[in-house]
């Protein structure tokens, strides 16, 4: 492999946690402003709704040496009604789409986390595009829908694939693929 010092930097680990410090919220939710009202054109101004008074921000944060430094994914989790759960808004930058482990930790550490909290069933409404990755991390597709005009699939994940992890506000470190092997 050649170095390229004109390449942008890409952080070699990425912790993936609840959104805990004021930073982490603001970011987050630009991240999803980017996303999906900018590259998308799903929302106009703001992706922001109801559902953000109640639910749960979680982060992928680029590590770089001892300390976080960017917000480089998110989702968020909500509990609809008891032990039911749904993930939605996952974003992930993208400049660090490519890097292969970001939305994989948010699925984990979302499924898993609620799963500490009672989940009985936590489901999402997934993109068509991205309906593969679920199904590798033992989604399945309940039905295939249509929202804000682009085709989705109603999916369920299979808690047995998903320890609970009581400690979310922690989280794990995730290594990229090229590391992680």
């Amino acid at each position: 492999m050649i170095f390229d010092p004109f390449l942008p930097f890409i952080a070699s680990a990425y912790r993936v946690k609840y959104a805990t410090e004021p930073w982490e919220f603001r970011d987050a939710a630009a991240l999803r402003r980017r996303v999906f009202c900018d590259e998308q054109g799903l929302f106009e101004d703001d992706d922001r709704d109801e559902i953000d008074r109640i639910a749960i921000p979680l982060v992928a944060l680029s590590f770089l040496g001892l300390d976080s430094d960017e917000v480089v994914g998110t989702v968020r989790i909500h509990e609809a009604e008891p032990g039911l759960w749904w993930g939605s808004r996952l974003a992930v930058a993208e400049r660090y789409r490519k890097v292969g482990q970001i939305g994989a930790g948010l699925i984990r550490l979302a499924v898993s986390s609620a799963h500490a909290r009672g989940c009985k069933c936590f489901l999402a409404h997934v993109q068509s595009q991205n309906a593969p990755l679920f199904h590798k991390l033992h989604w399945e597709t309940l039905a295939e829908i249509e929202i804000h005009g682009r085709p989705h699939h109603h999916m369920r994940a299979d808690l047995s694939h998903y320890p609970p992890i009581a400690d979310a506000e922690t989280g794990f470190l995730s290594l990229p693929k090229r590391l992680a092997a």
